[in-house]
C-alpha cells in the first residue's frame, strides 16, 4: 500500500503506523516537508518521536527558502526572479522581510569567511541533519545547480563552531519540550 504522505503532521504519521500495524501493513516510511534555516519545526521537533519509534525518511523541499537563502534578494528583487513574477506576491510577502534579509546578509558574511556561497552553506546545513534523506533542489539555471551541488563538499566545513555561529545568526532553532 502506498501512503503517499504530503505534509502530514507527526500525529497523523503515528496514527497511520498504528493503523498499518493493526492491518499488518507497512506504515509510512517517507515524508516530504519543507525544511530550511527558517522552517525547522517539523523536522527538528514534530517528527522526533517518529524518528525514534518507527523511523522515517525525509525528502525536503525549499532548502533555500524559495531563493531567499541564496542572497540574491539582499539588495532588492531582481528582474526575472521568482519574487518578481506576476502572481507570486504571496510568496514574496512570506519571505522578503527585513528581519529575514538581515539574517541572510549575516549568513552570507559567514559563508564568505568559509569561502563558500550562501546557497551551498544553507543546503549543506540542511543535508547535515541525519533525518534528511534527500533534498530537492529548485535550481533554474545550470550555474545554480552546480553551486547547489557544492553543498556536498561544504558539509565537512560545518564544525560545531560553525553550526553555533549559524544558530547565533538565524535564531530559528525550535524549542523542544522539557520532558
Amino acid at each position: 500500500m502506498y501512503w503517499g504522505t504530503s505534509e502530514w503532521s507527526g500525529v497523523e504519521i503515528m496514527e497511520a503506523h498504528r493503523i498499518a500495524e493493526k492491518f499488518r501493513l507497512i506504515g509510512p516510511t517517507m515524508e516530504q516537508p519543507q525544511y530550511n534555516l527558517f522552517e525547522r519545526e517539523k523536522i527538528e521537533k514534530d517528527f522526533l518521536e517518529i524518528y525514534k519509534n518507527v523511523g522515517l525518511g525525509t525528502t525536503i523541499w525549499s532548502p533555500l527558502a524559495s531563493g531567499l537563502l541564496t542572497g540574491k534578494y539582499n539588495d532588492g528583487i531582481p528582474k526575472g526572479s521568482r519574487f518578481a513574477l506576476e502572481g507570486f506576491d504571496w510568496l514574496k510577502e512570506r519571505w522578503v522581510m527585513d528581519e529575514k534579509l538581515k539574517k541572510v546578509k549575516k549568513l552570507g558574511e559567514l559563508a564568505a569567511k568559509l569561502g563558500v556561497s550562501t546557497a551551498s552553506l544553507s543546503i549543506a546545513w540542511c543535508i547535515k541533519n541525519p533525518h534528511v534523506s534527500t533534498a530537492i533542489l529548485g535550481a533554474t539555471k545550470k550555474s545554480q545547480l552546480l553551486d547547489n551541488l557544492k553543498a556536498l563538499d561544504v558539509v565537512a566545513k560545518l564544525t560545531p563552531d560553525v553550526i553555533e555561529k549559524i544558530e547565533g545568526i538565524m535564531k530559528t532553532k525550535p524549542k523542544l519540550p522539557d520532558f
